[in-house]
């Protein structure tokens, strides 16, 4: 069968590989339809992943067709269409004691510490499987996974209704957490330095946004807030200056949440995470926020139509992810599919 392997920074090819066969642990056989791109698989193709070993097939965001289950599955049968959790904890560390399973400190992530889901089958254990909406198409469907990233951050800001957030970032990790976000009630600015992604929030739920391109990110926060800052930030750019531009945006007792997993060092300014006294938080992955995702699509209060912006096939994955580099305006969210 074909997989995307990346073999070291810099190489991706796509190989052949044997069909993986269920046992006792991994019980279900997943054949895999969609496989979105995300910043993190660029990053590991790139090694500006910290996180990541090699080689490794990569792709965290994978939806299928569940094609064969063990005698032990209780809840799921063949034919029935699946996304699959990336996250693997031990479930007995402090960090899973304390329900924190995507921080365990033996954290296995598909696609970055073991195999993920650019292949064409997949075996993982029936309780990381959640079944689909049927609304959703798979290529719409690999979204969820990014808006149980949104889901995370949110919920490590506390956002609520009271809250002024500014987003730092437009692309599909922004976009994810803009839709989380609205359903807060929290009044919300988008920063980027494209004008057609700034028109684009606006339509999506954002109530201002400021193109850094054109204004001092820092002083239009002002504006906006009557000069406090805004309560929360989140950094959705995860650029190199992204935590200081965020730091100085935020207002006294404020939440700053950081997502980005660069290893080179960044400016931090301690007076004003002191002064102010913000709350520096990370959000990583998910926490179990895969059922809370498809339950907000069942409800009609999420809408992930529109969200994909380019589609290639498996075999053209070198392509895609070339595509994603040029950094052309267009995209939104690549993903990869399977025959």
């Amino acid at each position: 069968m074909k997989a995307v392997r990346v073999m070291q920074p810099e190489e991706l090819k796509v190989i052949d590989v044997e069909k993986p066969v269920i046992d006792k642990q991994n019980n279900v056989l997943v054949k895999m339809k969609a496989a979105g791109i995300c910043g993190s698989d660029v990053g590991i193709y790139h090694g500006t992943n910290a996180a990541a070993t090699y080689p490794r097939i990569i792709g965290h965001e994978i939806v299928g067709v569940i094609e064969e289950v063990g005698e032990n599955v209780k809840s799921l049968k063949p034919g029935d269409r699946v996304i699959v959790d990336q996250v693997v904890s031990c479930g007995e560390c402090y960090a899973c004691r304390k329900g924190r399973g995507n921080v365990c400190g033996s954290l296995k992530v598909r696609g970055v510490h073991i195999d993920g889901g650019y292949e064409e089958y997949l075996t993982v254990p029936e309780q990381d499987c959640y079944l689909l909406p049927e609304k959703l198409s798979d290529v719409e469907a690999v979204m969820i996974e990014p808006t149980t990233i949104a889901i995370q951050s949110c919920s490590r800001a506390e956002l609520c209704e009271e809250d002024t957030l500014l987003i730092l970032g437009y692309g599909a990790l922004g976009s994810s957490i803009l839709k989380i976000a609205r359903l807060s009630g929290a009044k919300i600015i988008v920063a980027d330095v494209i004008e057609e992604k700034l028109h684009e929030a606006l339509k999506n739920g954002a109530d201002y946004v400021i193109n850094i391109a054109q204004e001092d990110v820092i002083e239009k926060v002002k504006e906006l807030t009557a000069g406090y800052g805004v309560t929360v930030s989140i950094d959705a750019a995860c650029v190199n200056d992204s935590l200081l531009t965020l730091l100085k945006a935020t207002g006294n007792a404020g939440r700053v949440i950081t997502m980005g997993f660069a290893v080179e060092p960044t400016e931090i300014n301690q007076f004003l995470i002191t002064s102010k006294e913000l709350d520096v938080r990370g959000s990583r992955l998910q926490n179990k926020k895969f059922q809370e995702a498809i339950d907000l699509i069942q409800e009609g209060k999420l809408d992930l139509s529109g969200t994909v912006s380019h589609v290639y096939p498996i075999e053209k994955a070198q392509e895609a992810f070339d595509f994603v580099d040029s950094k052309d305006p267009s995209i939104r969210k690549v993903v990869l599919t399977f025959k």
